[in-house]
């Protein structure tokens, strides 16, 4: 068994008392206090997650933005410097290679930021179809924080310039802070206003103790993982892999069904025309009990789909989860049965996202 990678900060999570486990290859903090309040300070001031285990391959050169059409399903060549997209890497099928966000450095520079079990299959893949595009895995030279939360601006605020709060959602630049220069992106995956920072590795230590000092939560994977369920954000290897589509997963926004396109075009827009076999609903629960991925799901006793998430949503003070059913029985109100531990369990579909930005909710 390979030996487990360790972030810039894996000493500091120990010093933390985090509870660490493998992740995607990685040894991880999943909680420090404990999920439920590391959730809550995302929701309702800020926390700050080490992600310093996802990685980043640069294109570069003349050939960098037209090489990033061909890969990514989201328009890149209209994407001015300084903006970022959420996309997908596609192979020729449909399926998804992965998720991935775009960052439009330049007019000759582009950086994608993958998932962190799928580095090296997607450095494979995108060198395979970048042409003449300098490819460039800048993954382990690279540190990554994430601050979330709705004090996120301004905790960050006292650390940061240019000021924080006036960076737009889904745009980025260079800002100088504690620890150096880093690029400040105003993005993040719990569904909470807030801000991914890239830096040189060597000063994330800095950086994410100044976080601390400021105010910020330590915040583990398990409580990054209850708030993308909440906002119902697809994590790779359960709503995605290669075999599952975007038009399955109720990606179609992120996609542009044009002939030509990207690798894979051709056979979404099949899809798209047709409908897909298979929808990703959203659910609650309706007696006690959790659904966990791989869990079935069941209609009048038999079994048309299965769980790809679930965990106790500590917003809503309910049971939670996502998974993929029949287009017939995708629609709100939906009853269905989760099995679980050999038990039927109701359930019914609801609206997604569970809680949004604001801090509504979908679910009475």
């Amino acid at each position: 068994m390979a030996e487990l990678r360790r972030t810039p900060l894996h000493a500091r999570h120990r010093a933390l008392g985090a509870r660490m486990v493998p992740f995607g290859g990685w040894d991880m903090p999943v909680q420090y206090e404990g999920i439920v309040s590391e959730h809550r300070a995302v929701r309702e001031s800020a926390g700050v997650f080490d992600v310093s285990h996802m990685g980043q391959i640069w294109l570069r050169g003349p050939d960098a933005v037209a090489a990033s059409e061909r890969l990514v399903t989201c328009p890149v060549a209209s994407l001015r410097p300084g903006r970022v997209r959420y996309g997908l890497l596609c192979n020729e099928q449909g399926g998804t290679v992965d998720d991935v966000t775009v960052y439009r450095v330049d007019e000759q520079t582009i950086f994608l930021c993958v998932n962190a079990a799928n580095i090296e299959k997607d450095y494979r893949w995108i060198v395979r179809h970048a042409g003449d595009a300098d490819v460039r895995n800048e993954s382990d030279e690279t540190g990554l924080l994430a601050l979330q939360g709705p004090d996120a601006a301004a905790l960050l605020g006292k650390l940061c310039e240019p000021e924080p709060a006036a960076l737009k959602r889904f745009r980025f630049c260079e800002a100088k802070l504690a620890g150096g220069t880093a690029w400040l992106s105003r993005t993040g995956y719990t569904g909470s206003d807030g801000f991914e920072i890239y830096l040189p590795a060597a000063a994330t230590e800095t950086l994410f103790d100044a976080l601390l000092d400021a105010g910020a939560q330590p915040a583990g994977l398990g409580a990054r993982d209850t708030l993308r369920l909440e906002a119902a954000l697809p994590l790779y290897g359960h709503e995605l892999d290669d075999e599952t589509s975007p038009i399955a997963a109720g990606l179609e926004r992120f996609v542009k069904l044009e002939p030509g396109g990207f690798l894979g075009a051709e056979a979404l827009a099949r899809e798209a025309e047709a409908g897909p076999t298979r929808r990703l609903v959203g659910f609650v629960l309706d007696e006690p009990g959790v659904a966990r991925a791989d869990h079935p799901l069941a209609h009048e006793g038999r079994e048309v789909g299965v769980v790809t998430s679930g965990a106790p949503s500590p917003t809503l003070g309910k049971s939670i989860g996502l998974g993929y059913v029949p287009p017939a029985l995708a629609d709100v109100g939906q009853e269905l049965d989760v099995v679980i531990r050999g038990r039927s369990k109701r359930i019914h579909v609801v609206d997604t996202p569970f809680v949004t930005k604001s801090g509504g909710t979908a679910v009475g």
